[in-house]
């Protein structure tokens, strides 16, 4: 793939009305990214009908018309057409339209595409209207993440709901270790797998499950360390650096000492099952979890499990700073308007009813206040890590880089890479990525 010039970002005054050399240089990014694309002339043309466009994704498209009906009520002079995009196809869809010239006004994107969009020029900052009268207070937000809706000093978007990564665990197996609460560091943490790890007959017991098809826990440890995962403003790889090897030694002796389960996702028959046999007793996932284990545990079970903040080094540790972002793109002729349906959507009313409607937590602190997230003992363990979370490096190659990371980690856990080298083999790896960034950043400067 050819290094590509960096296209400059819009302001509110430019929104696309034609094509010039900044556009099609922006749009040719995104076909080479997305694919052969057919560019025809007339794609510049955006059509306007008066008609605000808002796409969605997967479950929070299928439940924001019933959502933007208050909006309706309280705006009947906005008229908003929802669009429900699957997940799976939802990124490339976004920039095949960017390159077509027929984005929304509003979309839903997962903040970790931040990074790529507003290097296309595609996103409107929101800075402005934020800090005015009828802006959002950063303060009603949590620190980490919304720090990952600002790069290069500018707000790019708002968050829409929140997400992070914390342990999930039997703490029935736990008491029966003499354990009376979850561990609050990595030694207290081992501790426990030692004492939950086991073999009954032909049966093995594992302390924990560290999928070896998802990067999330590796990364969400790595996060807990000093040092960047990325050096020189994410030209290079930094993962020989002395923060980055504690949390890649630390997982990786957990499955030499056969304390973490040596598996993927895929090769568990039913992972709730496993679950409730006792398989494993340790799990980091996300906030979905919560009524995945109420509905697929039995009944009996539902006092023997519960979730905890991770355990850091030497305390409670820090987790992955993600979630769904709402931004308005650059080519919209209605950003006013748009700007009203973010304000909507991010209201602490309307976030308290959308996690009633679909479970994903609220982005605003204070929408936590609800009864029903008071009372709901899982979701408060979130509540306790959303304080203590940190942004992945704010590049758009970081969804590969992460791969990356995944793959070398099971290349070694298997035993089909040493374990001596295998970080310098993941820098090179990753330094290799990151080289149009390289090219671009040098002639930007």
């Amino acid at each position: 793939m050819p290094p590509q010039a960096p296209a400059r970002s819009m302001s509110t005054g430019e929104a696309v009305q034609g094509c010039d050399r900044r556009t099609w240089i922006g749009r040719a990014a995104a076909t080479v990214a997305a694919g052969p694309l057919a560019l025809a002339g007339s794609a510049c043309a955006r059509r306007d009908d008066g008609t605000l466009r808002f796409w969605a994704m997967g479950r929070e498209g299928e439940v924001a018309t019933e959502l933007l009906q208050g909006f309706a009520r309280e705006r009947p002079d906005i008229r908003v057409r929802i669009e429900q995009l699957p997940w799976s196809a939802a990124h490339e869809k976004l920039l095949t339209a960017f390159a077509g010239d027929v984005l929304p006004d509003v979309a839903q994107l997962g903040n970790t595409w931040l990074a790529e969009f507003v290097a296309l020029g595609a996103l409107e900052p929101l800075d402005a209207r934020a800090a005015g009268p009828e802006g959002v207070p950063a303060a009603d937000h949590f620190d980490g993440i919304w720090q990952t809706h600002r790069l290069d000093g500018r707000l790019w978007a708002l968050p829409w709901y929140v997400d992070t990564r914390l342990l999930f665990y039997r703490r029935d197996l736990l008491a029966q270790a003499g354990f009376d609460a979850p561990p609050r560091d990595w030694a207290s943490w081992v501790t426990m797998l030692k004492a939950l790890t086991r073999r009954d007959g032909d049966s093995q017991r594992w302390g924990v499950l560290l999928p070896l098809n998802e990067y999330d826990p590796l990364v969400a440890l790595a996060l807990q360390q000093g040092d960047p995962l990325l050096r020189e403003d994410g030209r290079y790889g930094n993962f020989r650096s002395p923060g980055f090897r504690r949390a890649w030694d630390f997982v990786r002796t957990l499955f030499a000492q056969g304390l973490a389960m040596p598996a993927t996702n895929t090769e568990i028959a039913n992972l709730w099952n496993e679950f409730a046999r006792g398989t494993f007793s340790f799990y980091i996932s996300g906030p979905w979890q919560i009524g995945e284990f109420r509905r697929r545990l039995p009944p009996a079970m539902q006092s023997a499990w519960a979730t905890a903040p991770l355990p850091g080094p030497e305390g409670p540790g820090a987790s992955i700073a993600g979630g769904a972002s709402l931004g308005v793109f650059a080519g919209s002729r209605r950003k006013d308007e748009a700007w009203a349906l973010l304000r909507y959507l991010t209201r602490p009313d309307v976030q308290q009813r959308f996690h009633a409607m679909t479970g994903n937590l609220p982005a605003r602190r204070s929408a936590w206040d609800s009864p029903a997230l008071r009372a709901d003992v899982p979701s408060q363990a979130f509540r306790a890590q959303l304080e203590r979370v940190r942004p992945v490096p704010q590049v758009p190659q970081w969804e590969r880089i992460a791969t990356e990371m995944r793959l070398v980690l099971e290349l070694v856990v298997r035993g089909r890479m040493p374990p001596e080298g295998a970080l310098a083999e993941l820098d090179a790896r990753v330094d290799r990525l990151l080289e149009k960034r390289r090219w671009m950043l040098d002639r930007a400067a």
